[in-house]
C-alpha cells in the first residue's frame, strides 16, 4: 500500500452531501479531497440530449446504478431467515459516479414537518407513551425545525426549488402547504405549469375539504441563476427524469447547481473509479487517521487527513462504519449498540383511474410535476382515533409515459398478448394516478449488520439488510389509500386500482430509493451514532452525512432534509470545530 501525502479533509463519496461539504470546507481555506467509486459524469458530456433519452439504457438497463457485481446487499424480512445477495437491484436504485442518486432522481424536495424531527417526544406528549407500539424504535432526530431552517433555505436556493410557500414567517399564505413548518422566505422560483390531471386532482381535493399545493420541484420552471453563479435552463417536461441525467440543464443536481464551481476550487482535487474500503483509526481508536482505497487498476492506497467525511449513499456509509469498527454495532437481541440500528424505508401506494371521456398527455411530464396535500401527513391530523403512527403525502404526479414501461392497463386484462395490447392502446392517453408517499416507523428488528457469509470483490463482508413492513404501516397505508379514492372518482374516473401496501417487502419491484437509518443522529450516544452535527459520537473527526443520519423516515422524499442537514454540518465544522479540532461539537 502506497502512502500520499495528508490533506485536511477526505471525502468519501461526490454525490450531494459530498460536494455540498467539499464547498464549504474550501472556502473555509482547507484542502479536499473526495474519493468516488463511480466514473466522473458531466452533463455536456454524459447526458447530451443526443443520448440522454434512451429509456432501454438508463431506465432499463440501469446505466446509472451501481452494478451488483461491484457492489450490493443480501437481503431478509425476518432474523430467523438466511439472507441473499441481490444480483439485480430492483426495490431501489443506489447511483453510481460522480453526482450520486441526485443524477437520477425525480427532485421532490421536501421539508420534514416541525413534528417530524421530534416524533417520540411529540407522540409521548400528545398520546401517552402507550400510543408507540412495543418493538417500535422512532426517536428525536436531536435538532428542532427552527435551528434547520436556515439550511434548507440555504439548499433550496443552491438548487433553485420551484414551489408555492404556505407558511411565511408564521403567516399562512393561500395556495401552498398550510402544514409546513414557518420559511423565511418564499421558493426561488414559482410552481411548474400544471397539467390537466393536476387540474382535475386539485379541484376534486378542495372539494373535499384537503388543502392542495404544487410539489416543490427541482425541476426548473423558469431559468434560474444560483448564489454560486450556476445558471440553469427551464425545464421542458420531456419526461426524462427518473432513472436518467438532465440533458436540459434543469433538473438539479451536483452537475448543475455546485460542481462546476466546486471543481474549479485550487484547494479542491476529486479522484474517481476510487473505493474506499476502510476508515484508518489511532492505536486508541478515538481519531481517524485516514482512508484505505483501491483505484481501477487495483492499487491500494492509504491517503491520511485530518478530517474524514463520509458522504456516500445511506447503506455504503454503514457499511463503511462497520467495517472500520467505529461506534458499537447494533445488536437486536439486546437493543445495544448504534451503528445498523434504526434502518427504515418508504411505504408508498397508489390509485390508477381509468378515463373515458378525458385525454391526458402523460408523456409531456418531469420528475416532480405534481399538485399534492399534506391533510393526512405525519402529525397535519389528530391520530388519537386511528390506531397507526405516520401518514402519507398524497399527490397527483405526471412523471412520464415512456413506451418500454408505461403500459397502463385496467383491472382484469391479460397481462401479454392482443387482448393486452389492444388495453394498452385504449388506456395510454385515458389513464391518471394518485399516490401517496408513505412514512415508515423505525423497529427493534429492522437492522444493518455485516454479513457473515457473503463477501464482496474485494474481500469484505456484504451489508446485510434485515426489514419487513410492520403493521402499523399497512394500516397507515390502508387508511390514507381509502381517502384517495373518493377523490379519483370525483376527478371522473370510470374504474379504479387501488394497491395500499400490502404482503412482505421483497427486492424485485421498484418501490423508492429512500433508504435511511443505520448511522441515527440523537441528543445521547447510548441511542445514536452521530450527534446533532453528524459527528460520530467516539470519533469526533469524523462525520457522517446524509439520511443514514434518521431515526424513521417521514411521509416525504429524504433529499430536502439531506441538503440541509449537510450545510448544517458543514457550518458546524467551519465555524466551530476547526477552531478546536478533534473535540466533539456536543457534550455526551
Amino acid at each position: 500500500m502506497r502512502r500520499l501525502p495528508r490533506k485536511d479533509a477526505v471525502i468519501v463519496g461526490l454525490g450531494w452531501t459530498g460536494a455540498i461539504m467539499g464547498y464549504e470546507l474550501c472556502q473555509a481555506g482547507l484542502e479536499v479531497v473526495a474519493l468516488e467509486r463511480g466514473p466522473w459524469r458531466d452533463t455536456a458530456t454524459d447526458f447530451n440530449i443526443g443520448t440522454a433519452p434512451d429509456e432501454l439504457r438508463y431506465a432499463i438497463r440501469n446505466d446509472l446504478f451501481v452494478k451488483p457485481s461491484q457492489d450490493t446487499v443480501t437481503a431478509r424480512n425476518t432474523m430467523d431467515q438466511v439472507a441473499l445477495p441481490i444480483r439485480n437491484w430492483g426495490s431501489f436504485l443506489p447511483g453510481n459516479g460522480v453526482g450520486g442518486s441526485g443524477v437520477h432522481w425525480n427532485g421532490h424536495t421536501w421539508r420534514f414537518l416541525p413534528t417530524d424531527l421530534k416524533l417520540r417526544s411529540y407522540v409521548t406528549e400528545k398520546y401517552g407513551a402507550n400510543k408507540i407500539p412495543e418493538g417500535m424504535t422512532i426517536a428525536d432526530f436531536g435538532i428542532d425545525y427552527d435551528e434547520l431552517e436556515p439550511y434548507y433555505d440555504k439548499f433550496e436556493y443552491l438548487c433553485g426549488i420551484a414551489g408555492t410557500a404556505g407558511n411565511l414567517k408564521g403567516q399562512i399564505q393561500p395556495g401552498g402547504n398550510p402544514f409546513e413548518g414557518w420559511r423565511s422566505r418564499p421558493y426561488p422560483t414559482p410552481p411548474m405549469k400544471m397539467s390537466h390531471a393536476q387540474n382535475l386532482f386539485t379541484k376534486a381535493a378542495t372539494d373535499a375539504g384537503y388543502h392542495p399545493f404544487p410539489l416543490p420541484s427541482a425541476n426548473m420552471s423558469q431559468a434560474y441563476t444560483n448564489p454560486l453563479g450556476v445558471t440553469q435552463a427551464p425545464c421542458s417536461y420531456c419526461g426524462f427524469c427518473e432513472r436518467f441525467g438532465c440533458a436540459n440543464y434543469s433538473k438539479s443536481s451536483a452537475q448543475t447547481t455546485i460542481l462546476p464551481v466546486l471543481m474549479r476550487h485550487p484547494g479542491f482535487e476529486a479522484r474517481t473509479e476510487c473505493e474506499v474500503v476502510k476508515v484508518l483509526m489511532s492505536a486508541d481508536g478515538k481519531t481517524a487517521t485516514g482512508v484505505v482505497y483501491v483505484d481501477a487498476q487495483g492499487q491500494e492506497w492509504e491517503q491520511p487527513a485530518d478530517l474524514v467525511i463520509l458522504a456516500a449513499y445511506q447503506l455504503w456509509n454503514v457499511r463503511l462504519l462497520l467495517y472500520s469498527g467505529i461506534g458499537k454495532p447494533y445488536d437486536p437481541n439486546t437493543g445495544e449498540g448504534v451503528i445498523g440500528k434504526n434502518y427504515a424505508y418508504q411505504a408508498n401506494s397508489s390509485v390508477n383511474g381509468f378515463f373515458d371521456n378525458q385525454l391526458f398527455n402523460m408523456f409531456a411530464g418531469a420528475g416532480a410535476l405534481g399538485m399534492t396535500f399534506d391533510d393526512f401527513n405525519g402529525e397535519s391530523f389528530d391520530h388519537s382515533d386511528v390506531d397507526f403512527l405516520g401518514g402519507a403525502n398524497v399527490n397527483c404526479t405526471v412523471t412520464n409515459a415512456r413506451p418500454i414501461a408505461a403500459r397502463p392497463t385496467p383491472p382484469g386484462t391479460p397481462r401479454w398478448g392482443a387482448a393486452w395490447k389492444k388495453a394498452t392502446a385504449e388506456n395510454y392517453l385515458t389513464t391518471a394516478n394518485v399516490g401517496s408517499q408513505g412514512s415508515v416507523m423505525s423497529y427493534r428488528d429492522c437492522y444493518l449488520d455485516l454479513d457473515p457469509t457473503y463477501k464482496d470483490r474485494l474481500g469484505r463482508p456484504l451489508l446485510r439488510m434485515t426489514f419487513d413492513f410492520k403493521e402499523n404501516e399497512f394500516k397507515m397505508s390502508r387508511f390514507v389509500t381509502a381517502k384517495m379514492e373518493p377523490i379519483m372518482k370525483a376527478m371522473g374516473a370510470k374504474q379504479i386500482r387501488s394497491t395500499p401496501k400490502a404482503g412482505h417487502w421483497n427486492v424485485v419491484p421498484y418501490q423508492t430509493t429512500h433508504n435511511t437509518g443505520g448511522a441515527i443522529m440523537g441528543s445521547n450516544p447510548r441511542e445514536s451514532a452521530v450527534n446533532k452535527f453528524q459527528q460520530v459520537w467516539d470519533v469526533p473527526n469524523v462525520f457522517v452525512l446524509g439520511a443514514s443520519a434518521f431515526p424513521q423516515n417521514a411521509g416525504y422524499n429524504p433529499t430536502g432534509t439531506v441538503g440541509a442537514l449537510a450545510y448544517y454540518a458543514a457550518d458546524a465544522i467551519t465555524q466551530q470545530y476547526l477552531k478546536n479540532p478533534g473535540q466533539p461539537l456536543v457534550q455526551a
